[in-house]
């Protein structure tokens, strides 16, 4: 796979809120690669996890 097309020092932000929960995924990429993925809920009562994470982030068919 190759690298999105972006500058040597470009920092890429995309964000999109959860279809099935309060909460938003953040993607941010650097140099076309991923550098940092931020998953978080807007209520204290949803536990983020890794596994509550994956699953959100899943292709649903």
């Amino acid at each position: 796979m190759d690298p999105a097309p972006t500058g040597p020092s470009t920092v890429v932000a995309a964000e999109g809120q959860l279809g099935t929960e309060a909460g938003e995924v953040r993607v941010f990429t650097q140099d076309g690669y991923l550098s940092w993925l931020e998953v978080c809920s807007w209520n204290d009562d949803i536990e983020v996890t890794f596994a509550a994470a994956r699953h959100w982030l899943q292709t649903r068919s």
